[in-house]
């Protein structure tokens, strides 16, 4: 754990990989989805970092089909490694008695909304991390930032959910909301993601590895926000400079 209340996962298909991510991060997020017997490999692991599991259809930014996606992740809670779930808002919305399922497994429920074109209005970002609360453990929105002030609503919710109890994490997509993955953590956010760094860009844009990302965070916790930060993601990924100078 860093900030209060914050964990970061380290995203990965590949479960031989926790010991890469063991010092830094605070629990594995398995993409059962792109990953090659995902089932073995949960019955094989013998890593000390707990797991989020998440098996992403198509339709939200995965690749597994839809046919058995549900029941392959119902068979990984089943694993007392596995303490939490990623289940789509879409989905909860639609297949609640799913959820009850998950719950008596004993696992936390991350409900997630995506949107990868833009990033909704205040109202509407506010009203969707309240459903996603509703439904789960934990509330998780990622959209597609094309401008700071999406970057800000996003903060803004996350700091707005935090304040109202619920546990709520929030990230920009793309690499204008590089730095939201950095600073969320001040707003309240829950959970942080990254890869391993022979994972980078395997999973959402603007994703920054995960040492990197933790001594950025580390770095906010002992100096406070730091512009020093953004010279550095604006090194990491250029076009981010030209944007920010464009607005």
């Amino acid at each position: 754990m860093t900030a209060d209340g914050f964990a970061l996962a380290a995203t990965t298909n590949d479960l031989t990989r926790e010991p890469k991510a063991r010092d830094t991060a605070d629990i594995i997020e398995f993409r059962m989805d792109s990953a090659e017997d995902p089932i073995e490999q949960l019955a094989n692991y013998d890593g000390d970092l707990p797991i989020l599991a998440t098996n992403r259809s198509r339709w939200f930014g995965g690749h597994a089909a839809d046919r058995g996606r549900l029941d392959q992740l119902m068979a990984a809670a089943e694993f007392d490694v596995v303490e939490m779930v990623d289940v789509e808002l879409e989905t909860a919305r639609g297949m609640q008695w799913v959820l009850e399922e998950f719950r008596e497994q004993d696992v936390e429920l991350v409900i997630s909304f995506h949107e990868f074109d833009e990033t909704p209005d205040q109202e509407t970002l506010d009203a969707i991390i309240e459903e996603c609360a509703r439904y789960g453990d934990i509330a998780k929105v990622a959209t597609y930032a094309a401008d700071r002030e999406d970057c800000l609503r996003i903060l803004t919710a996350i700091d707005t959910a935090t304040q109202n109890g619920i546990r709520a994490a929030g990230i920009a997509m793309g690499e204008l909301g590089s730095h939201t993955r950095v600073i969320g953590p001040l707003y309240g956010s829950a959970l942080g993601y990254a890869p391993l760094e022979s994972d980078k860009s395997e999973y959402a844009p603007g994703q920054l590895p995960l040492h990197r990302l933790d001594s950025l965070i580390e770095m906010i916790e002992e100096s406070g926000t730091d512009s020093r930060i953004f010279d550095q993601l604006d090194e990491e990924y250029p076009s981010r400079q030209e944007v920010t100078q464009t607005e």
